[in-house]
């Protein structure tokens, strides 16, 4: 059943205390970059994006998404098993030995919902982009979607990939850039900037589409829209999405420092706090 954009945002919320719950466990993983994103997955499977359950591997007449920046997992996890691809209680085992739930996504264990392994940057644009050729040869319509973070175009291969989805016209891709500014290391323009990343993107020949507002549901929904109508051009789309680094928790936002740590019990219970939730389905 669809959800309406106030059960959506509710569920923003729970996504986001699952991360923290998720990563506070076993004290390891990536809070910042799953916060940061959490709107985006809530849009792609809460209203955007083609899909159908039970998952199957092959997926065919149905949209993709592949997750490149696979470090943020926690997002895509909570987000799967919120949309009904495998039990919510799964989601306790993060990073636990035998788990499913591995600290970057892999395809060995069958997780519902993973259809590669990734974590090694610079990689998810070029498997997107041969699933959404195959697609083509199938004569299957469906869309491709990935993700990809903004110290992960620091990566030369994303500009091969770049490069030949243009030439090669395939319009059956949208790719999302997480342009939160930061990454392991401090803040991406000092690492090494990334320029005028929208004219960088249009002169390798996709249509670049932006938005400001990254951490605004309704906002992302509509980017995702809008990336959809521009499909079927002969020219692949890319999305400039600006998020803010563990989003929804002060004492994340405005710093790289949580890109890869943990909270504590104290900074847990303050975190959920301003993350609560009148009915919350908490597992």
């Amino acid at each position: 059943m669809s959800k309406s954009i106030e059960e959506l945002k509710s569920l923003t919320t729970q996504i986001r205390r699952d991360i923290l719950r998720m990563v506070h466990a076993v004290n390891s993983g990536h809070p910042g970059g799953s916060l940061g994103c959490t709107e985006f997955f809530t849009a792609l499977y809460g209203k955007v994006m083609n899909y159908h359950l039970p998952f199957t591997m092959e997926g065919k007449n149905e949209d993709h998404f592949y997750l490149s920046n696979g470090h943020i997992s926690p997002v895509y996890y909570s987000t799967l098993a919120r949309f009904g691809f495998f039990p919510v209680e799964e989601l306790s085992t993060f990073r636990k030995l035998d788990s499913r739930l591995q600290g970057h996504p892999t395809t060995h264990e069958g997780l519902p919902g993973i259809r590669i392994a990734s974590g090694s940057l610079g990689q998810g644009l070029s498997v997107a982009l041969g699933v959404a050729q195959g697609k083509k040869l199938d004569g299957d319509k469906s869309l491709v979607y990935s993700l990809h973070g903004d110290g992960e175009l620091q990566e030369g291969q994303i500009w091969e990939a770049l490069m030949y989805a243009a030439g090669k016209k395939v319009d059956n891709i949208i790719s999302t850039i997480d342009y939160n500014g930061r990454q392991i290391d401090g803040d991406t323009d000092d690492v090494l900037t990334l320029g005028d990343l929208h004219a960088k993107l249009e002169a390798f020949g996709w249509i670049v589409l932006e938005e400001k507002n990254g951490n605004d549901l309704e906002a992302v929904i509509g980017i995702l829209e809008r990336a959809k109508a521009e499909t079927g051009k002969e020219k692949p789309v890319a999305i400039i999405l600006h998020t803010e680094m563990g989003y929804g928790v002060d004492y994340m936002m405005g710093s790289h420092a949580w890109h890869g740590k943990a909270p504590n019990d104290e900074q847990l219970e303050t975190a959920f706090k301003q993350l609560y939730l009148e009915a919350p389905a908490d597992y």
